[in-house]
């Protein structure tokens, strides 16, 4: 994108201040973003921009155009509104649509500074980044390359267009199939299997009745016994050891492609091998954002609504406006990862903080996490909590007070340019304050909505705080242990969790019942009783599993590779980790022919069914209770032509089986 049209540059040259003075405060806030180039879009740019994943460079795809249709439409019928894209690179680049008033463009720059920060600073993201050994993501580059060298390949005369296109259709089919979890190697070789050009052996009975030998021949040398003791009751030559998560990459390893004409699988092409990796490593870049959109989307959500209105970044004449914008965002149908992060964000502060309070309050003489509730008056504790009023309430008028605030809240130098009137502190008051002013003034326990979480603390909360306070009396006053409460505890732990977590574990850590029950969370499940939705449950460890289903994996079924050499036949056996959501059976057939292309020969998937019989329904609803289904493992094999089903005991399924989800809806029909 450019600035060459005259209203981008006119955008461009208004937001130049916002982009300057949103980077300062997020410093000051104790974020450290990457450096972020800000660019100015038009409509159609940023449907565009969406489409690609944030890129303005991608490879030939027909994938590409539906998602910009797809967007479009949204735009249009839909009532949404694109407000910015940022993507994950060193400096990160943000795009801004033009049409967007004043406030939105702010909430935009504040949002995505945000986002640079949890960028730069998480180790999810770090995985591809550092395994690359480079500072520098230069995303954009690698996209752009991969790109270049698919087109090529579609313009290569010696290469067919159309087998260059399914071939991107077989690896995208797949792309969610890596090991997220370890960090992203080019050279990555899998398993044990044959060295390139090596063949394993199939059925040696088969290819023998292939061979024009003799009977003589054949009953003198490769005799029954001989054959027995060949592929009967030896041991099979299989691979992996242990199952396989980055499916991508064992293909690229050991998968061969099948010559229709020849009537068996063939090496790859070099193209074809090359585009593989190339569609893996970019798997293996987006995976961290597709790990962490809860995390990310709640931590821009949180940071933005602080800049935007608490510190008022957005001016008078633009706070409804922002409202309204931050209104839309949050309150958007079904699981919203803004929602969700933004309300588990603000939990880890205030459970955060008040712990700390509770930490100092117990160390006071005579109070015990027994008697704390009765001896405590939490208003007065409130109050002194509160920020000192030279703090709450910084003008041009109010600088002799804030002068008179302890030097770990001020700073000094900044104070000085204000009283020359070097800042507009009318504008900017943060200018004058220290991270650790900025965590006072913004003390999460003292705001209203919170004001009576102090109190909601649980005896079981308070036991677990004192029960290894050996320095328990060290205080002789409530306001003496106060006065050394840390008001950054809550920001300074936000940030250690920004570092090392990913949505499956920030859910499972910080998802309590308390968090339940205050934002009203609840599952709801589809009744084969009752033939209809009804609320499941309220506990916070249903609520909790059926996010994690969503989230692990990215939501998608997790698919290993068994073995490379299944029953000595050189076919491929993949294995479903089946979680208590069954796959959909026609779409699983429809990927194992994808994966036959990749395979060059028979491929396999051992999955679980449920089934629940008719009776046992009827059964059911007569005494308003849920059928117990029936599980069954079972095996799909895919030969290039035709589909075959076999039944398996569980006993042989019983390892791919969860042991402690058992759910009989689907994960888009959760949660509420």
């Amino acid at each position: 994108m450019s600035f060459d049209r005259y209203e981008a540059r006119r955008e461009a040259s208004k937001l130049q201040e916002p982009v300057d003075e949103a980077r300062l405060l997020a410093e000051k806030l104790g974020l450290s973003p990457y450096p972020v180039n800000y660019w100015i879009v038009d409509y159609d740019e940023m449907n565009e921009l969406i489409a690609y994943g944030g890129f303005q460079h991608r490879y030939p795809h027909w994938r590409w155009g539906m998602q910009y249709d797809r967007q479009q439409k949204q735009g249009q019928y839909g009532g949404g509104k694109a407000f910015e894209i940022v993507n994950n690179d060193n400096p990160s680049h943000a795009f801004l649509q033009e049409s967007n008033d004043l406030a939105d463009q702010k909430a935009v720059i504040t949002h995505v500074e945000a986002h640079a920060d949890f960028f730069a600073n998480n180790e999810w993201f770090g995985l591809f980044t550092d395994a690359r050994g480079d500072d520098a993501v230069d995303a954009a580059a690698m996209l752009e390359r991969h790109g270049r060298s698919i087109r090529e390949y579609m313009s290569d005369p010696d290469v067919d267009r159309a087998a260059v296109e399914r071939w991107i259709d077989n690896v995208l089919t797949l792309e969610d199939t890596i090991d997220q979890h370890q960090p992203f190697s080019a050279s990555h070789l899998v398993g044990d299997g044959p060295a390139d050009g090596e063949e394993r052996d199939d059925d040696l009975a088969e290819k023998l009745s292939e061979l024009d030998l003799s009977d003589e021949v054949l009953e003198e040398v490769f005799d029954e016994e001989w054959l027995d003791a060949q592929e009967g009751d030896g041991e099979t030559a299989s691979f992996p050891e242990t199952p396989e998560k980055d499916v991508i990459a064992f293909l690229r390893e050991h998968g061969k492609q099948y010559d229709a004409e020849a009537g068996k699988a063939t090496e790859f092409e070099p193209w074809q091998r090359d585009i593989l990796e190339m569609l893996r490593a970019e798997s293996y870049y987006f995976a961290a954002q597709k790990m962490t959109k809860v995390m990310n989307e709640g931590w821009a959500a949180y940071w933005e609504s602080m800049m935007m209105g608490e510190e008022a970044f957005a001016g008078a004449d633009e706070f409804l406006s922002y409202a309204d914008h931050q209104a839309r965002v949050l309150g958007s149908p079904g699981l919203n990862p803004y929602k969700l992060g933004k309300e588990l964000w603000e939990y880890v502060e205030n459970t955060t903080n008040r712990r700390e309070v509770f930490d100092k309050l117990l160390r006071v003489e005579g109070i015990s996490w027994r008697n704390v509730a009765d001896t405590v008056d939490f208003d007065a504790v409130l109050e002194q909590l509160e920020p000192p009023t030279a703090l709450d309430s910084i003008t041009s008028d109010s600088l002799d007070a804030v002068a008179e605030l302890p030097d770990e809240y001020v700073d000094r130098n900044a104070l000085d340019r204000a009283r020359e009137r070097e800042i507009d502190v009318d504008r900017y008051p943060w200018k004058v304050l220290t991270y650790e002013g900025l965590a006072r003034r913004h003390y999460s326990l003292t705001k209203r909505q919170n004001r009576g979480f102090l109190k909601r603390v649980s005896q079981s909360e308070l036991e677990r705080i004192g029960r290894y306070l050996f320095d328990d009396a060290i205080y002789d006053s409530v306001e003496e242990a106060l006065a050394d409460v840390d008001h950054a505890a809550g920001w300074d732990r936000m940030r250690g969790i920004r570092e090392s977590h990913n949505d499956v574990t920030f859910l499972d850590e910080f998802l309590t019942q308390e968090f339940v029950d205050e934002n009203e969370y609840f599952t709801y499940e589809y009744s084969q009783a009752a033939g209809q939705n009804r609320v499941a449950s309220t506990d916070y460890e249903d609520v909790k599993k059926k996010l994690l289903l969503q989230f692990t994996n990215f939501g998608k079924p997790t698919i290993v590779v068994q073995d490379g050499n299944y029953n000595n036949r050189n076919e491929l056996l993949l294995a479903h980790r089946y979680n208590g959501v069954m796959l959909d059976i026609e779409q699983a057939k429809r990927t194992l022919e994808r994966v036959f292309d990749l395979w060059g020969r028979p491929v396999n998937l051992l999955t679980i069914v449920k089934t629940v019989d008719e009776h046992d329904i009827e059964v059911a609803k007569r005494r308003n209770r849920e059928p117990d289904p029936d599980e069954q493992g079972l095996l799909i094999r895919y030969d290039g032509a035709s589909f075959e089903e076999r039944d398996i005991p569980w006993e042989e399924v019983e390892d791919i089986a969860a042991s402690d989800i058992d759910y009989d809806t689907k994960p888009d029909d959760w949660l509420a």
